[in-house]
């Protein structure tokens, strides 16, 4: 019975160094020293090993031999190039889900109210939180467990808030085209997987140099 702990503790481990990062308490190109995280959070070494590894995995951060772990150095490049993989997986997702979602498209319609909210309130925290959850939401409808987890591997939501804490991206919740959206699921668009993959293509961030 103690493997759902050790697992509950490394996704804290993990959400609290990637709070460090997106909040900029480690900044581009600095190390992240594993001993001192265990001994903050009063843990072992080996779960926060685990948890580095994994964030290495999402390309946030980089180890490198005799110079230990450090948050990579992203560029507009980098936090755009997933875009066209998650655009690709969203549009796979609507097929398997376009039946599910034209029955009922309530796990969607309250993203959508809330984006309006948030625009309304210019609140960028939100307008990436329920952008990203309108998407979680209909890549969860395809009940497609390898497609939800490449999904959720592609860190969408910290790669979108470290956009706009890096970059200076300009957040966009895009409210319309995501009720847009859940409208063409409901009359059963037999073009939803391509207006998906469209949207998606068309909310990558992208950084004007100058």
């Amino acid at each position: 019975m103690t493997a759902p702990v050790i697992h509950s503790l490394r996704e804290q481990i993990r959400e609290h160094i990637l709070e460090g990062i997106i909040s900029g308490r480690w900044q581009p190109g600095e190390r992240i020293v594993e001993r001192r995280i265990a001994t903050e959070l009063e843990v072992s070494q080996t779960p926060v090993r685990e948890a580095l590894r994994e964030l290495e995995s999402l390309r946030l951060i980089e180890s490198a031999p005799n110079k230990g772990v450090r948050v990579r150095n992203l560029t507009a490049a980098d936090l755009e190039e997933s875009y066209p993989v998650r655009a690709g997986l969203e549009a796979i997702a609507a097929e398997l889900a376009a039946q599910k979602l034209a029955e009922d498209c309530s796990v969607l319609e309250p993203h959508v109210s809330a984006l309006y909210e948030a625009d309304r309130n210019a609140d960028g925290t939100a307008q990436v939180r329920h952008t990203v959850g309108f998407h979680r939401e209909l890549v969860r409808a395809a009940d497609n467990s390898v497609l939800l987890h490449t999904w959720e591997g592609l860190g969408i939501e910290v790669f979108t808030a470290l956009s706009i804490r890096w970059l200076g991206t300009v957040q966009q919740s895009y409210a319309e085209e995501h009720e847009e959206l859940v409208a063409a699921f409901k009359r059963r668009d037999p073009r939803i997987a391509e207006l998906v993959k469209a949207h998606v293509l068309g909310c990558a961030p992208r950084h004007e140099e100058g």
